[in-house]
């Protein structure tokens, strides 16, 4: 049986370390093909491990605040529980890492400590969102706030791979963030990736999609860039717990609405489970030389046991080596602005 090591930062995150403890026991019994090995600091996690089984701890002298300067934490920190669980996976002892800490020193964990992948000029934040018809990735989410043409090209080419290698669609479809559907809509920015990403050869592009259709339309993937990412992460997540919170308010408004509340409860809750993004874990940071998985600052267990499975399909899913080998089909071609 392949075994899976993926390192885990015990320190990250506003429920650390319980919830991470929490969450990677539940990942052990659940995965036995993995093992965890756990950094942080000994007289926080030591007490939390009685019984643990395929987890391996590794003690550290240092937290990384959120607070902090990321890439002078990253530099300064090199005994911090983040940082050396990225060191665990450049030094192979690992070939994963989890860690719900600041998203700006898992970035700069990701690019400084374990590289970047040769040929790819940015690594970006990819998560996977609810859909009325399927999930799809949105990449970038706020790694990249300034791009050029080429970032999304690649954008594109590492989204794609990630959803046939670790959610199992078949030539996703790779579509563009935009203002309209037509090619000569947007910025320049948008403009010339849409040429780009049509000459490229290594995935099927869809061309370009509108904000209200992306939860609704066909894409698999969609491509922004980190500043329009976010905003459309923010904005999808707001909406989601505003319309959550408008329907139970309306549910709850009249003694005929609570009866009818009962009655529909299943479908509530299948409802909010559908909104639920911890069901698939956390944002891969793809472009990058190993399996990196950012998990939400707020994880509860059940999403940092998602996430350590997350970083097991990617590495099984060799999404690394797929990447690396489709920059092989990606070579600029002559494109006329």
């Amino acid at each position: 049986m392949t075994e899976y090591v993926v390192a885990v930062d015990a320190m990250g995150g506003d429920n650390a370390p319980g919830e991470i403890v929490k969450g990677c026991l539940l990942a052990t019994q659940s995965m036995p093909d993995v093992r965890i090995l756990l950094t942080g600091t000994p007289a926080s996690v030591e007490p939390l491990l009685a019984g643990a089984e395929r987890i391996e701890f590794i003690p550290t002298s240092e937290t990384i605040d959120p607070h902090e300067a990321p890439l002078l934490a990253v530099r300064k920190k090199a005994d911090s529980s983040m940082v050396k669980a990225a060191l665990l996976v450049k030094e192979g002892k690992a070939q994963a890492m989890v860690s719900a800490g600041s998203t700006g020193a898992v970035l700069a964990c990701g690019i400084l400590r374990i590289g970047r992948i040769q040929g790819i000029d940015r690594p970006a934040l990819a998560p996977v969102l609810p859909g009325v018809k399927k999930p799809f990735l949105l990449i970038d989410c706020g790694a990249n706030v300034d791009c050029q043409p080429e970032y999304l090209r690649q954008f594109g080419l590492m989204g794609s791979v990630y959803m046939e290698k670790v959610l199992g669609v078949k030539e996703p479809l790779v579509s563009l963030a935009n203002i309209g559907s037509e090619p000569e809509k947007g910025s320049r920015l948008y403009k010339e990736a849409h040429e780009l990403m049509k000459a490229q050869g290594a995935y099927r592009f869809g061309g370009n999609i509108e904000a209200r259709e992306i939860p609704l339309g066909d894409a698999d993937v969609v491509v922004a860039d980190g500043f329009d990412g976010n905003l459309i992460l923010k904005y999808t997540e707001g909406m989601g717990i505003a319309l959550t919170n408008i329907l139970k308010a309306e549910m709850l408004s009249s003694f005929r609405t609570k009866v009818g509340a009962l009655l529909v409860k299943p479908a509530l809750k299948a409802f909010k489970g559908r909104l639920d993004s911890e069901q698939y874990g956390g944002a891969p940071l793809l472009g990058v030389s190993g399996a990196v998985i950012k998990t939400h600052g707020s994880s509860s267990a059940m999403a940092v046991m998602n996430s350590v499975r997350q970083a097991r399909q990617m590495v099984a899913g060799d999404v690394v080596l797929r990447i690396e080998q489709g920059l092989e089909h990606l070579a600029p071609e002559k494109v006329s602005f």
